[in-house]
């Protein structure tokens, strides 16, 4: 019986673009717009360096303005626009698979595009866990040093005052003030969903892909169990469109996708591996790295969760983002 081998199938160059393409677009975030594509961001994924400075100018103030006159010595003071920048943090990333395994598993028919499938998925799923991730050390930020601005906390409260609830998520939106009407998706635990779906809540929309889309008060509903969840204490995140920038490369010296052959495995009988790797930037909107706490040359999920990495850099309501404490 003829076996279907990784390096009958592959070809690197069109494996790593098939990789990047589909982490790019089949995703819950890019889909409800919360995720935007940045291409400042994937041009310096392909440049040297562990990080990068993405500099921004600040809005205009609210001063009154000037009252005019007729006196040429009455002369006005003009305002400065300010400034200021956000360090982004790359991550390089890389896993294998080994082709003993999934050789049995991919014989027959399309064996290449359940390999590219199966690979794509996994990088979607990560990118997704690196955002999560990120959004728990700004939250962890946010209430060390900024009185839990982004928060609307109620696990406080006694009774269903303390439940996820509609009104608790237009509390939660209110933290943006005048801009809580941009809000586009809300990101729950998988214990929340089952409270939205019991509630008869959810409403599908079409999709880009022909599919449908769940939402949830006419924001996109995105579905993970990374999100905190502690002594049943639930941590729900809204977005405005475009929160997060986000890009995806492969990287610039290694190859994207490259297979090993290791003939003496498996006592002679061979075996492959199938090695994939990305470069990936992932950024919320109005913070900045700040290299805190970083053990490697890319920050591990649990890093990027800390508060010592994360720091707001604009006022409160330049931030897409609010976040949503509750018991279920």
């Amino acid at each position: 019986m003829a076996v279907t081998q990784i390096s009958d199938v592959v070809v690197p160059s069109e494996f790593t673009s098939y990789i990047v393409q589909n982490t790019m677009e089949k995703s819950a975030l890019v889909e409800s717009g919360v995720v935007a594509r940045n291409s400042a961001i994937a041009d310096q994924l392909q440049a040297g360096a562990e990080s990068f400075t993405v500099p921004f100018w600040n809005d205009l103030g609210d001063e009154e303005a000037d009252l005019v006159n007729d006196d040429p010595n009455d002369e006005s003071t003009p305002l400065k626009l300010g400034g200021a920048k956000q360090l982004v943090r790359k991550a390089f990333l890389h896993k294998s698979w080994s082709a003993m395994n999934l050789a049995s598993e991919l014989s027959g028919d399309d064996a290449l595009s359940r390999i590219q499938d199966r690979a794509a998925a996994y990088w979607t799923r990560q990118t997704q866990r690196r955002l999560i991730a990120s959004l728990n050390g700004i939250l962890a930020d946010n209430i060390a040093n900024f009185s839990g601005d982004m928060v609307e906390d109620i696990t406080g409260e006694t009774g269903s005052a303390a439940s996820f609830s509609a009104s608790a998520v237009i509390d939660a939106a209110g933290t943006l003030g005048d801009l809580m009407n941009g809000l586009s998706a809300i990101a729950v635990h998988s214990d929340i969903y089952k409270v939205i779906l019991k509630n008869d809540d959810i409403e599908y929309v079409p999709d880009s892909r022909g599919g449908s889309l769940a939402t949830y008060r006419g924001m996109a509903l995105i579905v993970d169990d990374l999100l905190p969840e502690d002594s049943g204490d639930y941590t729900s995140v809204l977005f405005s469109a475009g929160a997060v920038g986000f890009a995806v490369t492969e990287p610039r010296i290694a190859a994207g996708t490259q297979i090993e052959d290791k003939p003496s495995a498996g006592n002679g009988g061979g075996q492959q591996i199938l090695h994939s790797r990305v470069n990936l930037g992932i950024h919320p909107a109005g913070f900045s790295w700040l290299e805190g706490s970083v053990a490697a040359e890319s920050a591990s999920l649990a890093e990027l969760a800390l508060a010592a990495n994360w720091n707001r850099v604009v006022e409160r309501k330049a931030v897409p983002l609010a976040f949503l404490k509750s018991k279920v």
